[in-house]
């Protein structure tokens, strides 16, 4: 008697990003923008899941170059394909990242360039429109978006623009495995930041679990070195050398939330990322929405099939 092998739902949203590879083929040659210098554990997943993915279909990495060391004037050769790093940060909450955004989509008209998969939020809709006037002057523009808010949004307002809908870069690392068995039952890894609500502080109020951030995460010497690296890349001018070490420097940061995760039966968390990084590990979580929305979307979007995984309030939660 056959048995019948069926897909885990997180191998799905790993094939998904395949699409990807649509308009950044196979051994294109690419140079990678706004890569992440910053203890954002989440972000440093994006970057990790997106190196793999290069990695994983032979594109060639030509130079990396984060907010902090992007030089003005660089000359891109116009064959070469600009990819700009995926996560949370497109729209006015996050301005430095945004201006650097619109700055290459500015300055390199005739190179194609990518933004991979990006929730975008404005406040301001006067700040929406300056960005969409950047954006469709662009001839060769391609934006990959989270959630199905997201996609609406940027197909009404970037009328050139090529938008797709795509699930989390950080999905090219499923599985990933802890080197250590749960012996703790509730990490409770929420934010204390500006997307912070108040469900997430009645959550608190309950006084169950360990309360951790990526803030608290890391510890005051692993900080230090986050801050000496964006020191040094803020005058290093794109060492290839510097970004290099970097990339070493957060394999251990990651490994750590991994081992950490790994330590408890169940997460609940307001962190999109603390929610990926569970579903990555197959672990059981309970996913807080943030102060716009963007957990609830990404959660509607790809992961509400996953059965380790509900979104709080959705079933009573």
């Amino acid at each position: 008697m056959t048995t019948l092998q069926f897909a885990h739902p997180m191998d799905e949203l790993k094939n998904k990003l395949l699409h990807i590879l649509n308009v950044i083929p196979p051994q294109s040659k690419i140079y990678y923008i706004d890569y992440p210098v910053y203890g954002n554990g989440g972000d440093l997943l994006i970057m990790k899941g997106t190196e793999a993915f290069f990695k994983d279909n032979r594109i060639q990495v030509q130079a990396r170059y984060s907010v902090l060391d992007f030089p003005n004037g660089l000359a891109i050769p116009k064959d070469k394909i600009i990819v700009l790093n995926g996560g949370g940060n497109f729209g006015d909450l996050y301005p430095t990242h945004q201006k650097l955004r619109e700055k290459i989509v500015n300055d390199y008209p005739d190179n194609r360039v990518v933004i991979l998969p990006q929730t975008i939020f404005y406040k301001n809709e006067t700040e929406l429109d300056r960005t969409a006037a950047v954006f469709n002057r662009h001839k060769d523009l391609h934006l990959f978006v989270r959630d199905t808010l997201s996609q609406e949004l940027a197909q009404t307002k970037f009328k050139t623009c090529h938008v797709y809908l795509s699930p989390d870069m950080a999905h090219q690392l499923w599985p990933i495995h802890s080197n250590y068995a749960p012996e703790k039952d509730l990490l409770c890894f929420l934010r204390t930041d500006i997307e912070k609500t108040v469900e997430q502080e009645r959550f608190e109020s309950s006084d169950q679990g360990d309360y951790l951030d990526w803030a608290t995460l890391f510890n005051k010497t692993e900080q230090k070195g986050i801050l000496l690296f964006r020191k040094l890349l803020k005058i290093s001018g794109g060492n290839s050398l510097l970004s290099k070490c970097w990339g070493m420097y957060t394999d251990y940061l990651v490994n750590k939330a991994v081992n950490r995760f790994g330590n408890y039966n169940t997460v609940q968390t307001s962190r999109l990322h603390g929610h990926i990084l569970s579903c990555l590990m197959d672990k059981p979580n309970v996913l807080l929405d943030n102060s716009y929305g963007k957990n609830g979307n990404y959660y509607s979007a790809w992961t509400k099939g996953i059965a380790s995984a509900k979104l709080a309030g959705s079933t009573g939660e």
